[in-house]
Parts: structure tokens; sequence; C-alpha cells
């Protein structure tokens, strides 16, 4: 059990049985391993913000629906305020630890909460405790937050009395195609899912982008394009692209209207950090095409311009500090090492594009891809479902959630999915958070506002309650991402297809200077 840091005293319980004799409760393929009465304290939230907690009923245990599993698992429950809802949390990455931040946020709002750790520990870069263990691949596909949700539930009605009178689930990243596989696969767990930069079409995002720019900066150290010459690459972007929007602000508030050619900084005379050489802009030009099969057809969309910078940019998921230390190189080779071919000598020169994708599809789509556009079950009981995704994300290119938003509207309808699904593409955020343009909108339990207007999951949750349709929703830039340094800018994140456009005359860092329109 994971130890917590709790600095007030514990409030007084009114439930229908005790915190401690839920130890007890007995749920099928379930050992319930503490339940004890937590104070309240001020916790590690998401994004590194402190959040204070209420004094809680924190219970733990261990799932196992299958013979090689082993799903760990927590419950929190305030002791007193309850909201009379549950909120589910996911996992970034490959999982392998439970996520206290995004649980502390959930609390913190008067909601019981759950995390499971998908049934292995291990850091979220690491997939070696898949190697030979299809079952634990299955608990991380699907199985976990599914066995999650519906023991949190059993223990949230053992504690209270009654079961939660709706129930939410919000996460980013892997954590966004958790969200999705929810409402794919089993649609009765959540009335409401938020699913933020969704890696839901796993298999591609894991093959396409390693072979078509990781992969050769790998075989050909030439091509490998280093740390000092992205801040170049940023700005050469900027000044091709920021101004086509009517607003020069370091911002690309609609990329794909960019449509910037690397090969305008290479290097005309003596290489300097200024400029690429021509393998270099070639290597550029690949993460922004994205792979291609040997027909020039489009396996997995590209990066867009506007994400290279920053601490989210390139340098971490594209890059990385040499080659073969990228964030995306890294998934990448764990997954094909230990799920795809499930050899622990793999390398990334035993194979190639076609090889690889094809033994991805095969062996992995049914288990860990979420990308089934059919949400008549989810829809048909009601749910509603949210999708965001940033413009400069470097981790998940953000075409993606678009074109999983438009095979939804070709398998429903327009008019269908109008009722039931939102999107928004966030101007300048790269992966989740982070990024140049405003990234602050209440994701996960940041810096909850805490009203419709500037809150995604208050948004979410005031349409399945009430019937309040979405709009646009206000993000936030605070200055260097510090609420404590006050806003630099707000502007308003509008309901796909739909973007937001700068009235020429106003305030560029304030809201109220645009329109939604196409």
């Amino acid at each position: 059990m994971k130890p917590l840091l709790f600095l007030v005293c514990s409030l007084p319980l009114a439930a229908a049985t005790t915190c401690g004799s839920l130890e007890s409760l007995t749920l099928p393929n379930t050992e319930v391993q503490f339940a004890e009465k937590t104070a309240a304290t001020t916790m590690i939230g998401p994004g590194g913000f402190l959040v204070k907690t209420p004094a809680f009923c924190r219970v733990g245990g261990i799932i196992t629906p299958a013979s090689d599993s082993e799903i760990h698992f927590e419950v929190w429950m305030p002791e007193s305020g309850w909201n009379g809802k549950f909120r589910g949390t996911g996992n970034g990455g490959f999982a392998g630890s439970i996520n206290y931040a995004e649980m502390a946020a959930a609390i913190r709002d008067g909601y019981a909460t759950a995390s499971t750790d998908t049934g292995h520990r291990a850091g979220g870069i690491d997939a070696d405790w898949a190697l030979g263990h299809p079952e634990k691949i299955k608990d991380f596909g699907y199985r976990a937050i599914h066995e999650m949700t519906v023991k949190a539930k059993g223990v949230i009605q053992a504690f209270y009395g009654d079961a939660p009178k709706k129930s939410y689930f919000s996460s980013c990243s892997n954590g966004g195609r958790q969200a999705l596989m929810e409402a794919q696969r089993f649609p009765e767990d959540y009335d409401g899912i938020v699913a933020g930069a969704p890696a839901n079409y796993w298999t591609h995002l894991l093959i396409a982008n390693f072979y078509a720019s990781g992969k050769p900066m790998l075989e050909n150290p030439a091509s490998y394009l280093p740390k000092e010459k992205i801040p170049a690459l940023a700005k050469a972007v900027l000044a091709a692209c920021d101004a086509k929007d009517g607003l020069k602000d370091g911002i690309l508030n609609d990329p794909t209207a960019c449509h910037f050619d690397p090969a305008t900084i290479v290097c005309k005379g003596t290489e300097t950090d200024s400029c690429m050489t021509p393998l270099q802009s070639a290597t550029v030009q690949r993460a922004y095409d994205g792979a291609r099969n040997s027909d020039g057809k489009v396996i997995y969309p590209g990066y867009e311009p506007g994400g290279e910078e920053g601490g989210g940019g390139w340098q971490n998921w594209i890059t990385g500090s040499k080659p073969g230390t990228a964030a995306g190189v890294l998934f990448s080779e764990g997954f094909q090492r230990n799920m795809v071919f499930n050899d622990p000598t793999w390398t990334y020169a035993k194979t190639n594009l076609a090889t690889a994708l094809d033994a991805s599809d095969t062996k992995m789509a049914a288990t860990l891809n979420a990308t089934e556009a059919n949400l008549h079950a989810f829809q048909a009981r009601g749910g509603k479902l949210i999708l965001y995704h940033g413009w400069s994300d470097a981790g998940i290119p953000p075409r993606n959630a678009i074109y999983y938003y438009d095979d939804v509207v070709k398998a429903m309808g327009a008019d269908a999915v109008s009722g039931f699904l939102r999107l928004y593409m966030m101007p300048g955020m790269q992966h989740c958070a982070g990024g140049p343009g405003p990234n602050y909108f209440g994701q996960f339990g940041i810096l909850k506002p805490g009203d419709a207007q500037h809150d995604v999951f208050t948004a979410l949750v005031d349409w399945v309650e009430n019937g309040s349709t979405p709009g646009a929703i206000v993000a936030t830039k605070y200055t260097k991402d510090d609420p404590a340094k006050g806003v630099e800018m707000t502007r308003p994140v509008c309901v796909y297809p739909e973007v937001a456009k700068y009235d020429g005359n106003g305030d560029g860092k304030k809201a109220e200077s645009f329109r939604c329109g196409k």
C-alpha cells in the first residue's frame, strides 16, 4: 500500500457502513486488501498543482478476472459531502501505476473516484511486463478499466448504501484510448466521458511514426535533428504561417492552413544551428507527412507544424537528446518487442514498416484499438462524449482525433452525432496540456474553473444532467504556465469544425476578440 501524507484530522463518517468494515466486502474475483479512514490533506494533483482533499474512505484491492491477472485498484469516497456521483480516472503511456493525482482532483470536487494500474506495476514507458503475458495485455487493453469501474461501484454501494446516480470518466492520451474503449465496449459503465488526445488507433500510432522518422534517424545518424536546431525550425514555421489567421501571436490557430516547407531553411553554406542539412530537412518533412505504405497511402497522420519547440515538443517525443531516446521511439520499440513480436531480442533492424504494421494489426488491433465508430449503444442510453486534442501535440498527431470524429459521423449521421458528441481542437496546446497556446480548460481536474464556459468536465456534466449542449469553451494561458504569474491570454475553443477567428480589432489576448466560424 502506497503511503500518503495527511495534514488535517478526518471528519466524522456518515455512511451505510463503516470504512474499516469494507475489508470484509465480498466482490467477484476480487480481494479487498485494505479499507481505512483517511484524513483531509493536501496532495499533488494533476499538472503538479497542490489539491486540498476532504477526509475520505480509502479502499484498495486486487481483481483477478483471468489466471494471469493482477489488477490493483483503489476507490476513494468522501466521508461527508459526497455529490452522489462517481468519476473514474485513466492512465498515460503503458500505465503501471494508480493515478493518485487525478483521484485527488476528483475527490476534491465531491466525487467518489477510482483508479487502477491496469494489471501491472511498471513505469509508464516500460512494456517489459507484457512479454509472454497475453492476459495482462488484455487487462491493459480493455479489461482493467471496466473491472475497476464495476468493482468501484460495488464498493460505493456498500459504503453509502446507494449506487452512484451518475458516472463519469475523464482522461488523456492512453487514458483517452481507455475512455473511447469504455464508450465502445462497455457503454453501460459511464454516463459521460471526456477523451483527450486519444491513442485509440494504437497499432498504427506506435508503428507508423516510428518508421516514418524514428527509424531513419536510427539507421542514419546524419538524418538526426539535434535539439539545437529545433528553435530555428519553430521560428521558420511561425514566420511562414503565424499571420495566416489574421493575428501574429506565436500560435497557429489552424495548422491545416500551414504548408511550411522545411527545405526553405536548408543551409546555403556552412552548417549552423539556424539551418538544416538536406537529410535533416527530409526527416522533418517525413514527420509532417506521416508514414505511407508502398501505394503512397497515409497509414497514420503526421505531426502538425507549430508544436516543435518547448517541453512537450519534438525533442521529448520525436528526436530525443540523441538518436533512439525520444519517447515515441521508446514506446514503439517496447510495443514491438514485447507485444507484437514477443521477442526480447527484437531490434528495429529486424523488420520494415509493412511487416511491422501487418503484425501489429493482426496480433494487437482487437485488444488495443478503440476505433469502433458505431456508438449507438452509448448514445441510446443517453451517454455524452467530448473529445479534445491539442493542435501542437508532438506525442499523438492531432488529426487522428478528427479522423475518428469523421468516422463516427459517417457511421451514425451528423444529426445523431450532434446530440451526444463534441470535438474540440485546441490551438497551440501540446500533449494533453502545455504549449504556447491557451491550454487550461479544466481537463482532468487541472485548476478546475468550475463553470461550463471554462471547464470541459463541468460542460460534460451539465450536458448529461441538464441537457445543456456545450458550445465554445474558453481556455486560458497563464504566464509561463504558472497561475501565480497571472493570465497571459484567453481564447474560445470552438466546437469542431468551427475555429476561433480574430475579429481584427480587439485585444488578441482576450477571448471576446474572437468568434467561432468555419
